[in-house]
């Protein structure tokens, strides 16, 4: 016999001599308990005997950890009229810690007879009675986990360089992996692979999404899989495709692994929408539960969802319970899970409201006043496909975002667009403009050349236009302005000339990024050179063109330990890395300013050179007014030639102590005639520095 338990906490709440199960769902009549053994044999039903303020709930005792389960909620059926209560459709609890069983496509998953007349917007929907339990995951009664076991190492934010890796994608070709560790968790856990990123030089693994999601419906009918994981349908469980029989066990075990070796781990999740996609989508778990609390619905319009996400539903940044879902989810990853930070995809929408983007949504704020998310970095991605869904530099102040103006910017100065200078001065600056009104620092800036979506580093100096017919689209998906330059020929080349310049930009933009203010983010594998065959969309290459390829550490000998050398340069001088914005004040007793555009003669940038020039120099000083515990003047000067000629680069004269070529991008170093002049080849870069 079921009790009536408490509402206090969602999900299945494991006691001494039971289970509360908790379920909010603030329009339904009733809601049904199922238990299943591990057969997925049904055992028993049980209806919740009490509401509360939407909550349904009850006390099950005797009920084991173990215990599969799912629910099946009941209330009116209209579509039209955005009420989707199908008691045939078992559903997800969106508080499980666990699932067991994947999910597959069938008709029953619909709550609507698919291609039956169903129109949106009339009472023309038929509905489905076939039962979905055999074609949905089950959720699973577990006990509560303490914090994983090895703690943070806590990397400051002046401090951090995040690296980008999908986990499938980063170790299913990695040479040192069994076939038991490719794809999963533990190849992330393993110690090549861990060697390899503390040698690197990075601080935090960014990992693309881990939350349980499902393989499109599309996709599925074309022979695809989704790679990337931005779909999800549940946002406490990882995906089982990563972790086997043990899914949360095994991440566990790499976050131990992965902080044992001092790094962090960052996560991408995915609060913006679900994969029960729009109106005629599978009915999973929301949809069904409560579907005007957790969706968006078009004004006017309750059977049709506001689609800001471009993925057919929004999830609904406004109701009370959709923002506790997501406190309590972070919490979870970050608390039990020992997650150290999160990345936001299409962030905008945890901040929509009715009448459009507010950096004070109640959300947004929660998330960065929550004592449970303490330390826990905070990432945006500042942008969705909505109504004025590009909002970059308007997060609160807790926030960092993702800058996709310095990667278009460092694309085109590197290319040799025209009239590039300024913005790019902008960018390398810390984008003063967009955060600094704010209140916010250059870390908040999460500055990258390429990330998981778009070309990879290799293909944006190799490729013109993207070449995604792979994924069944009639190469009309994926982004259409690369900014990118293929230097002669499309694609890969054997031509060495061309080879040369193409590995000498990529060297030239790395170099940007990591001696840039504010925080850098590598894609993985472009250190040593990974290609995608100039797919700029790899979404749905869960095959060789989406998994990284190992053998570029040998076919680009000698790259990845400049880059290995760039980070170490970044770590080694704190001038690159300030915490404050710098904007050339002058002091009274001092002939330099703490930072100066130079023209490559060494005077000043006037207006017109900033219109005109390819070719700039940035000066960093540091004065004993700044550092009492040094007495001699620090300086860093970087010289970017982007430009198709030779030039010369001098530094003021007046700067008194001779200065130490500390990095050049050329095959060789460039020749210095004179004391603080370097003759610069077409398209190269150096950094020297004084004092240091």
């Amino acid at each position: 016999m079921i009790l009536e338990g408490s509402p206090n906490r969602l999900g299945a709440s494991r006691e001494d001599d039971g289970v509360n199960f908790a379920l909010y769902s603030g329009g339904a009549e009733a809601v049904e308990l199922c238990l299943y053994d591990e057969h997925r044999h049904e055992t028993a039903r049980h209806f919740l005997p009490r509401q509360s303020d939407g909550v349904w709930h009850g006390f099950l005792p005797g009920c084991p950890p173990g215990q599969r389960y799912g629910y099946r909620v009941h209330g009116p059926w209209s579509p039209a009229k955005g009420l989707r209560y199908n008691p045939a459709k078992l559903l997800i609890d969106p508080y499980a810690r666990r699932l067991d069983g994947v999910f597959r496509w069938d008709p029953a998953v619909y709550d609507y007879v698919p291609d039956a007349g169903n129109e949106t917007g009339s009472e023309t929907w038929h509905k489905n009675e076939l039962d979905s339990a055999p074609f949905v995951p089950l959720s699973v009664v577990s006990r509560p986990q303490e914090r994983s076991g090895v703690h943070s190492p806590w990397i400051p934010w002046a401090e951090t360089i995040i690296y980008e890796a999908n986990v499938r994608g980063f170790t299913m070709r990695h040479p040192g992996l069994s076939e038991g560790e490719r794809g999963r968790f533990r190849g992330m856990s393993n110690g090549q692979v861990l060697d390899y990123l503390k040698a690197l030089g990075i601080t935090s693994v960014e990992l693309m999404p881990v939350h349980t999601f499902i393989d499109e419906a599309f996709l599925v009918k074309k022979g695809l899989r989704n790679l990337w994981g931005y779909n999800s349908i549940q946002f406490f469980t990882p995906d089982a495709r990563f972790g086997g029989n043990d899914p949360v066990g095994e991440f566990r075990e790499m976050v131990n692994a992965i902080h044992e070796a001092g790094l962090e781990v960052i996560l991408d999740v995915v609060y913006n929408h679900t994969a029960e996609g729009d109106e005629h989508g599978p009915t999973l778990s929301f949809r069904g539960i409560d579907n005007q609390a957790y969706y968006r619905p078009e004004a006017g319009d309750p059977g049709r969802y506001v689609n800001d996400t471009g993925c057919g539903n929004t999830l609904n940044a406004n109701h009370p319970r959709v923002q506790d879902l997501v406190l309590d989810s972070l919490a979870y990853w970050h608390r039990e899970m020992g997650v150290d930070g999160f990345r936001f995809d299409l962030a905008t929408v945890l901040g929509r409201t009715g009448h459009g983007f507010s950096r004070k949504h109640p959300l947004l704020t929660r998330v960065g006043v929550e004592p449970e998310l303490y330390r826990a970095k905070l990432i945006a991605e500042p942008w969705d496909p909505g109504p004025g869904g590009y909002q970059l530099g308007s997060f609160p102040l807790e926030w960092a975002e993702w800058n996709d103006r310095y990667r278009d910017s460092v694309r085109r100065y590197w290319r040799g667009d025209d009239a590039q200078s300024s913005e790019f001065a902008q960018r390398i600056h810390g984008s003063a403009d967009l955060f600094e009104r704010g209140g916010r620092d250059p870390f908040a800036s999460i500055n990258f050349i390429s990330s998981h979506d778009g070309f990879t580093l290799l293909d944006a100096v190799s490729f013109q236009n993207r070449y995604n017919k792979a994924n069944l689209e009639n190469n009309h998906d994926g982004h259409a302005h690369n900014f990118s330059c293929n230097y002669g020929v499309e694609g890969e080349t054997q031509d060495p000339a061309i080879n040369r310049v193409r590995r000498q930009q990529r060297l030239n933009m790395l170099a940007t990024l990591l001696f840039s203010h504010g925080t850098p983010m590598l894609l993985a594998g472009d250190e040593f050179g990974n290609s995608q065959g100039g797919n700029n969309n790899a979404y749905a290459q869960d095959n060789e063109t989406g998994w990284l390829d190992w053998r570029g550490l040998e076919e680009y000998p000698g790259f990845t330990g400049k880059v290995r050398e760039l980070v170490q340069l970044r770590r080694q001088l704190p001038l690159l890395r300030q915490a404050r914005y710098v904007h050339g004040r002058m002091p009274t007793d001092q002939g330099w300013c703490d930072i100066v555009w130079l023209h490559p003669d060494g005077r000043p940038m006037s207006q017109s050179d900033w219109a005109n020039g390819r070719r700039i120099s940035l000066l960093y000083t540091c004065h004993e007014e700044q550092h009492e515990d040094s007495p001699v003047t620090h300086a860093i000067a970087i010289l970017y030639n982007a430009s198709a000629e030779e030039a010369v680069f001098s530094l003021p004269s007046e700067l008194p102590s001779a200065w130490v070529l500390r990095f050049f991008s050329s095959d060789t170093p460039p020749a210095e005639p004179s004391p603080g002049q370097w003759e610069l080849g077409a398209r190269s870069l150096v950094l020297a520095t004084m004092g240091l």
